[in-house]
């Protein structure tokens, strides 16, 4: 049995673990590129596009205009919808017009990524497409690699995007930009992306419930795997993919190894400044109760994606103290009514709730 030591040694080396070069400064890319982006201004887009503006890349954005100017005079914007048969849909993007790359960050709906994909055939070199691991039927294989079991398309009607209908549409939308693009297609399948700027606000409830101490109620099954990635460490990458014109499909998980729940936890409570006590409640309880455990969900197995292939094609991982530092910065840099009001969080009572059972 794992002592508390070895559990406190291990959370110590996810802690200090990182890449060498996953803090290094940016530099200008040997070529320049012109990139499209389909999307670019939720949580994944603008940690991508500064991040191609500063190695010296033109930019190029579509989306429906909501933040416009976000990126002020830096970046040319281009207005539509994905849905050809919304508004002015990809009339944007008709024409003759050419670019290096296309990178599709906001493709959910099978029709609407084969309409783009099959517009922009022959006008880009590559179409990099941010998928999901999602996309794997975990029920048939628990850990996978990039070549892991998928699941099937839905049917053609369905296109609402549902906890149950989200990983067969990714997984559609995958197969319709492979088959498309064949070589010239690049695929990357990320799992919980973390960090700054992360509007789902899982991993950010563990960072700051550690912040405050005290009986933390973690997830079930201490022992089950748990996958991330921080979000610079992913969209840092995907322009390198770019700039390298590297095909395939990759997992994008950290830190490289099987890390466990009770690690992850181990790890989230040395980086905290309060003193914390773990509880860990059964799979059977969380859900007679109802409780929400962001970050994690709950199948009767262990589930993990790796990310061999992706480290072989040069992605690199900073350290996780750096990920729950600068999380924490970001969320308290926040206005007070968008603290107030985070998304799903379990409350105290919930947690009081937790624990009166277990002690019961």
């Amino acid at each position: 049995m794992t002592t508390r030591r070895e559990f406190i040694g291990a959370s110590a080396a996810i802690l200090g673990a990182s890449a060498a070069g996953a803090s290094a400064a940016i530099t200008p890319a040997d070529e320049k590129l012109d990139i499209l982006f389909l999307g670019g201004t939720g949580f994944l887009g603008p940690h991508q596009i500064n991040y191609a503006l500063d190695r010296g890349h033109n930019v190029t954005i579509f989306n429906r205009g909501n933040k416009s100017g976000l990126f002020g005079d830096k970046v040319e914007e281009l207005s539509g919808d994905r849905d050809a048969r919304v508004g002015e849909g990809l009339k944007a993007l008709e024409g003759k017009r050419t670019w290096d790359v296309v990178i599709d960050n906001s493709g959910y709906v099978p029709r609407h990524v084969r309409d783009s994909a099959e517009l922009l055939k022959g006008r880009c070199s590559r179409y990099i497409y941010t998928s999901t691991v999602a996309v794997y039927d975990f029920e048939k294989q628990h850990h996978v690699d990039n070549a892991g079991p998928m699941h099937p398309a839905p049917e053609p009607e369905i296109e609402e995007i549902t906890g149950e209908t989200y990983g067969p549409l990714k997984a559609e939308c995958d197969r319709i930009v492979q088959a498309i693009y064949g070589e010239s297609c690049t695929v990357v399948r990320p799992t919980y992306v973390v960090g700054p700027g992360d509007h789902t606000d899982r991993f950010t409830y563990w960072v700051e419930r550690f912040q405050r101490g005290g009986d933390v109620v973690c997830p079930p099954d201490p022992g089950f795997a748990v996958d991330w990635i921080d979000v610079r460490d992913l969209c840092h990458w995907l322009i390198r993919l770019a700039e390298d014109d590297t095909p395939g499909a990759y997992n994008a998980t950290a830190p490289g190894q099987v890390v466990s729940r009770n690690n992850f936890m181990w790890s989230l409570r040395l980086s905290a400044t309060a003193q914390s006590t773990l509880h860990w409640p059964t799979r059977e309880l969380i859900e007679e109760l109802g409780i929400s455990t962001p970050m994690f969900y709950n199948p009767p197995y262990s589930i993990h994606a790796d990310s061999s292939a992706a480290q072989n094609a040069g992605l690199t991982f900073r350290s996780f103290a750096d990920t729950v530092r600068d999380t924490h910065e970001w969320w308290m840099s926040q206005s007070d009514e968008r603290r107030a009001n985070p998304r799903r969080w379990p409350s105290a009572e919930d947690e009081a709730a937790v624990l009166a059972r277990m002690a019961g």
